[in-house]
């Protein structure tokens, strides 16, 4: 397994640079080429097989913050998993970091100087084209030696959260659980706090999810989240939830001195309460 990925890590070129804020005892990934996405993987001390974890990023509204994505997953989470003794899976999609690209997930959201949305985005075609990249990366993660490939979890935060929760809906082998943190998309803390572009449009995907969908989840946000607010997300979980698979919504407490939107970041208190037995239910 160590040769393989040398040799891929040769393949894509230099590693990804740590973020200034790595800390020494966060692991280190190693980076392959997964059909053609840079993709970080953690791979637990010991001989295997380990069950996996596929993390799925979010977006930023900033093309250029688009193009610098580094880290498709903190290190400090994937550290989280690897001390539960997972492997952990993170592809940077096409469109972001070192991947780079057509960017395949514009849903056509955009704000007038009013604070407006005029038109509906395109919600699904975006997420449908994120959940493709992430289904190549947890097909490519059940080949390999070191991965228990009947026990994934698929997880993301933001836009990787509801992709996540859209590839569940396809059910793909081997997925036991899906962890969605913040999942939305098509919002703007800066000209309309609090509210997506495309609530409506975002509960039409999501209920179309729940209707495929037959792994348990588990919904984390928090209640002072300037994306989507509160209201927001409990009618696309309440969408979602009407497919009739075991799921759990949890609106935390506000992440304190930051936007709620970076509860996976800055709330591990308020999320890791509901995470572990989460975790613990699945059999893990």
């Amino acid at each position: 397994m160590r040769a393989l990925l040398s040799i891929l890590l040769a393949f894509v070129g230099a590693p990804l640079l740590a973020p200034a804020a790595a800390r020494a005892e966060d692991p280190k990934p190693e980076i392959v080429s997964v059909n053609g996405m840079v993709t970080q993987v953690f791979v637990p001390p010991g001989q295997g097989p380990f069950p996996v974890l596929v993390f799925s990023h979010g977006r930023s509204g900033a093309p250029a913050e688009r193009a610098a994505l580094d880290h498709p997953i903190p290190l400090g989470h994937a550290g989280y998993w690897v001390g539960k003794g997972f492997a952990v899976v993170a592809p940077i999609r096409p469109g972001y970091g070192a991947t780079g690209g057509a960017d395949q997930e514009n849903s056509g959201a955009r704000w007038d100087a009013q604070g407006q949305c005029p038109g509906a985005p395109n919600v699904g075609r975006a997420l449908g084209n994120a959940a493709t990249a992430v289904r190549a990366a947890l097909d490519w993660a059940r080949n390999q030696s070191w991965a228990k490939r009947d026990r994934i979890i698929l997880a993301g935060q933001s836009v990787g959260g509801m992709t996540s929760v859209v590839l569940g809906g396809q059910n793909p082998p081997g997925v036991v659980g899906i962890i969605n943190f913040s999942g939305g998309a098509a919002g703007d803390p800066t000209k309309h706090p609090g509210q997506s572009c495309g609530v409506d449009d975002l509960a039409t995907v999501y209920g179309a999810a729940g209707r495929g969908t037959r792994a348990p989840s588990l919904w984390l946000y928090a209640s002072n989240d300037l994306y989507w607010g509160a209201e927001a997300p409990r009618r696309w979980h309440q969408a979602f939830a009407l497919g009739g698979s075991r799921t759990k919504f949890v609106m935390t407490a506000p992440v304190p001195d930051a936007d709620g939107h970076n509860l996976m970041r800055r709330g591990g208190r308020l999320w890791s309460e509901h995470v572990n037995p989460f975790v613990a239910s699945l059999g893990f």
